[in-house]
């Protein structure tokens, strides 16, 4: 079952959430993080530097492939802010508990340019994050 929901609406995470769908991007990758809240949360904020407990799944911005999703896992990641890709620690802040949140995040933002090292290095990423804690 996938849940469809206008922007801005307010959903607590007690309701069941499912994995995200993601839908092709159109035209070129963006050069700039690009943040766009799906569904608004009422619990407490993220801040930067907070500790966060999230479900996110994530997909190449050209390919569409997914490379990643704590949906698969059956459970939350917790992550520290800091130890996160530029991108997750500019784009999470500000994201109230029981929200969902699109990141499209340029490579200068995730795991640099190609040849840097890492598979996704390169690569425009889009992540679909839902805050289930911040302390």
């Amino acid at each position: 079952m996938v849940v469809r929901v206008r922007i801005g609406q307010d959903v607590s995470m007690t309701e069941e959430r499912t994995k995200p769908e993601f839908e092709p991007p159109e035209g070129p990758a963006p050069a700039e993080l690009e943040v766009h809240d799906i569904i608004v949360g009422t619990g407490d904020e993220a801040k930067p530097g907070a500790t966060v407990t999230i479900h996110y799944a994530g997909v190449d911005y050209d390919s569409g492939e997914e490379f990643d999703s704590s949906w698969n896992r059956g459970e939350p990641a917790q992550f520290p802010l800091g130890m996160l890709i530029q991108g997750w620690q500019d784009g999470i802040p500000g994201m109230k508990v029981g929200g969902r949140r699109r990141l499209t995040i340029p490579p200068r933002l995730a795991y640099g340019e190609s040849g840097a090292g890492h598979f996704l290095g390169g690569k425009t990423l889009i992540f679909i994050i839902d805050l289930v804690d911040a302390s």
